[in-house]
């Protein structure tokens, strides 16, 4: 099978590489590479780093809890799918509000190793294959630990792109849930 790249491109042009994983979690990879070539993520920041844990991005308002018309299916054990990749350092996944089906948009990339609270709780989708250079500086980036911040960056980390290559033209059209379900966040995702 040919590989499904993901590039993520900052404003000062580092850049994440990562291999997406369409045979775990198909509609998630095509969500995300959909997103992506449309120019979705263009512009938009990382507005959650929390070191050693994750940094978020895909917010349209720069919050964690931005809103979407649509939500995609979770792909992952607690929903009754089978997805055996691990929350490690350089695993990209989906965010997602309470609901199950709540994620959309936004995701993020593990910076350690936390597979034990989010493996089979959040539908991972790849993992860096290089960018850990960059995935540490981020996660150093001084960032508001108020309660209720959700650890946003002082300075904005900002996307300047991200793009989807398809070499095997893989890639389908996501199935979207329209409206989305709940949106009710209670930090307790599981």
């Amino acid at each position: 099978m040919k590989k499904i790249i993901a590039i993520i491109t900052m404003e000062d042009l580092q850049k994440f590489e990562l291999e997406l994983y369409p045979e775990y979690a198909p509609n998630t990879v095509y969500n995300f590479a959909d997103l992506a070539n449309s120019g979705f993520y263009d512009g938009l920041p990382f507005q959650r780093i929390k070191k050693d844990w994750v940094l978020q991005g895909g917010s349209t308002d720069g919050t964690c809890t931005s809103d979407s018309e649509f939500s995609i299916k979770g792909e992952f054990l607690v929903n009754g799918v089978e997805n055996p990749i691990k929350h490690v350092k350089g695993t990209i996944s989906m965010a997602r509000y309470d609901h199950c089906d709540s994620q959309a948009v936004q995701f993020f990339i593990v910076h350690k190793d936390i597979a034990s609270e989010l493996d089979g709780k959040y539908s991972a989708f790849g993992k860096l294959i290089s960018g850990y250079t960059l995935l540490e500086e981020l996660a150093n980036v001084p960032t508001d630990e108020r309660p209720g911040k959700f650890n946003a960056p002082f300075t904005p980390v900002i996307i300047k792109s991200i793009r989807v290559e398809d070499e095997g033209n893989i890639l389908k059209k996501p199935e979207r849930i329209v409206p989305a379900v709940s949106k009710e966040y209670t930090g307790n995702a599981s």
